[in-house]
């Protein structure tokens, strides 16, 4: 004979935790990717936390917030941009002070030259 009125509580209540346990494992993931500078999206979020692609398109806050973190990494500069943005930056400052540097240098050589001429005038001086 079947039980017409059998109890579900606990069989619910073991989806639900499940269900949690899974979200707050796809949340811990996502930090740790964001504190090692991972790419985020479906795909490695999926592989990470061993939680299904389905189940992260599923939960609308889960699927919002992956997408909202792949499109921020999108709109980033790659590693090479910014490299070559620091260089051309770096560019400007090293030739100011090379420019700098060349400046006073010729300022010295002027001075050293004028007593030079001072002291070999001395010398024919002295030999006269």
């Amino acid at each position: 004979m079947a039980n017409k009125n059998p109890n579900t509580e606990p069989l619910l209540r073991s989806i639900e935790d499940k269900k949690q346990k899974a979200k707050q494992k796809v949340e811990s993931t996502i930090k740790e990717m964001i504190k090692q500078k991972e790419k985020i999206n479906f795909n490695s979020v999926s592989a990470k936390s061993g939680v299904s692609k389905p189940f992260l398109y599923k939960y609308s806050e889960i699927r919002s917030r992956i997408e909202i973190l792949r499109n921020q990494e999108e709109k980033l500069d790659s590693p090479n941009q910014v490299k070559r943005n620091m260089t051309e930056d770096s560019k400007v400052v090293i030739i100011a002070s090379l420019r700098k540097k060349v400046k006073h240098l010729e300022e010295e050589n002027k001075k050293l030259k004028d007593q030079l001429k001072v002291d070999w005038a001395e010398i024919y001086k002295d030999i006269n």
